[in-house]
Formats: C-alpha cells, sequence, structure tokens
C-alpha cells in the first residue's frame, strides 16, 4: 500500500482510472449492486487536526462500507490538548493498530510527514493551502456525470485562489485532464507560475466559462472579506444569467452565502454542490480500495 499525499502523482492514468471507478461505485450504490468489502479486518483512522464535515464524514462512511473498522481522533479531547507533540500523538494511533491513516492538518506537509514517521500509507484530507486531492477527483467525477467527458470545458476558478488547498489539487489535475482553467480574483490572490490564465474581471470571464469554481475566503489564512470583494466576485443571479445555457455551478463548501454566492445561485438548477457532496462517499471509496489493492 502506498499513499496519496499530492494528486500530481496519479498522472493521467491514475487519475482516469479513479474518476471512472468512484462513478461506478456511486451507479453500484444507488442500484443495489455488490461493493466488495475490501478493507474488511482493517482500521481507518481519520486524524483531523481541523475542523471538517463533509470530508470527514464521507471518510467514515467510506471506509465503514468498504467493510474497515473506522477511528477517529478528535483533538480537542486528544492528548495534543496537554502538550503532546504532534509525533507522538500519530505514532501513538499507529501502535494501537491502524492500518490507514487519514490526515488533515493546517500545515502544509503534515501528510507526508505523518506517512514518514508510521510507515503507514496516508490519504491527504487537506494540508494547509496546499492540497485536498480526493476534492479535486470528486469534482472532476461530478463534472463527468454531468457532461460526459472533461475535454475541451471551460472553468473558472474564482476567488482565494492563492490560500485554497482545493484549487492547489484543481490546478494540478484539471489540465491533465482536458479541462481550460482561468483563474479570477483579487490580483493579491492569484498565484504566480503556475501557466494558467487570470483575470481580475469575472464579469468579463463569464461568458466564456463551462464550469464557475467559485471558493470561499480562506479567512483562517489571513484573507479578508470586504464590501469590494462582495460587489466585485459574488456571483449571484444577475452575473450567473451571462453564463452559457448549459454551464454550472461548483463550490467545494462550506458556502459562504451572501458573500461569494447568492442564496438563488446556490439554490439554482445550475448548482452541482449537492452532486458534489453526493460523489464525495463514492470517490473515498475508490481511493480507499485503490490503496489497500497496491494500485496508487
Amino acid at each position: 500500500m502506498k499513499s496519496l499525499i499530492t494528486i500530481q502523482a496519479l498522472g493521467e492514468a491514475g487519475l482516469r482510472g479513479l474518476i471512472d471507478e468512484a462513478s461506478s461505485i456511486r451507479d453500484r450504490m444507488e442500484s443495489g449492486g455488490s461493493i466488495e468489502t475490501t478493507l474488511q479486518g482493517l482500521c481507518v483512522a481519520n486524524l483531523f487536526f481541523e475542523p471538517s464535515t463533509r470530508t470527514r464524514l464521507s471518510f467514515d462512511l467510506a471506509a465503514q462500507r468498504l467493510g474497515a473498522h473506522v477511528i477517529t481522533l478528535d483533538p480537542a479531547t486528544s492528548s495534543g490538548s496537554k502538550g503532546e507533540s504532534l509525533r507522538d500523538t500519530v505514532l501513538t494511533v499507529s501502535s494501537i493498530g491502524a492500518d490507514v491513516l487519514v490526515v488533515r492538518h493546517s500545515r502544509q506537509g503534515v501528510p507526508e510527514a505523518v506517512a514518514e514517521w508510521t510507515g503507514l500509507p496516508v490519504v491527504n484530507a487537506g494540508d494547509g493551502a496546499n492540497e485536498h486531492p480526493t476534492q479535486a477527483l470528486l469534482d472532476a467525477v461530478t463534472l463527468q456525470r454531468r457532461f460526459g467527458s472533461l475535454e475541451g470545458l471551460r472553468m473558472g476558478i474564482v476567488g482565494d485562489v492563492a490560500h485554497s488547498r482545493v484549487a492547489g489539487s484543481l490546478v494540478q489535475a484539471f489540465p491533465v485532464l482536458g479541462i481550460e482553467l482561468t483563474l479570477v480574483g483579487p490580483e493579491q490572490w492569484l498565484p504566480v507560475g503556475t501557466g494558467l490564465a487570470t483575470t481580475t474581471n469575472l464579469d468579463a470571464a463569464l461568458p466564456g466559462l463551462d464550469i464557475v469554481y467559485l471558493l470561499r475566503v480562506q479567512t483562517e489564512r489571513g484573507g479578508v472579506i470586504t464590501d469590494d470583494l462582495v460587489t466585485r466576485y459574488q456571483l449571484d443571479s444577475s452575473r450567473a444569467a451571462r453564463l452559457a445555457t448549459d454551464a454550472v455551478i461548483m463550490h467545494p463548501g462550506p458556502m459562504n452565502r451572501g458573500v461569494e454566492i447568492s442564496d438563488d445561485v446556490a439554490e439554482s438548477p445550475r448548482s452541482l454542490v449537492i452532486e458534489q457532496v453526493r460523489n464525495g462517499v463514492p470517490t473515498r471509496m475508490a481511493v480507499l480500495d485503490a490503496l489497500v489493492r497496491g494500485r496508487l
């Protein structure tokens, strides 16, 4: 078993294989088909040192549906609150008998360090402003199920791009899959050196997009919500009306309604937000299954 630390390590074949498998798992789940319990007898430990709803719960359910026993660390009640080091906490969990570790942390590089400390397979569930590989995978699943093919789709990633770990994985994975990306936001939030198109003008970008992918302001990493930001970059109904008829809207959550997205747009037929959530469990099942089968 290896680890999934960065999405770039998967390559195009790995990406497409996981996307197809996740979609197949969802189809089987919805039709009542059988799911092989490839994690039977294994223990998956969820080590979430940051708050999470969608990612943590979907990893819980994904591991359970594959037959694993699941334990979840609560940092607020762990010995870390008494001063225990991160390394000692992780080694304690691995020594108890965990077989696979799912790690989220506010610091970049922690999942990789955990893999080195323990020798166990690790899935990166988000590290600082760096990466969130399984979010990018489930987003690709969502788009493939919606459009049938990813080739030639045009996506605008809008908002606090520089501080978003979701964007960190999207910009590595989606061009490989044939999706053309444009990064949209205030200049200070647009990363440099990506080789991707950038613009500070959301209104000018909208008519040419098939997907608008909205990001919240990362206030925990220094982002500040201003009136000017809302005025220039919120996707409301008037802006959404400028999109092509079949264009869609995505958001990794949590949504800050009234900031980057208005209520009516969040609830509109264009919104794929709930579909993204639905694809979280089968995508994470595909990742965990590939991990134990040695396919990563």
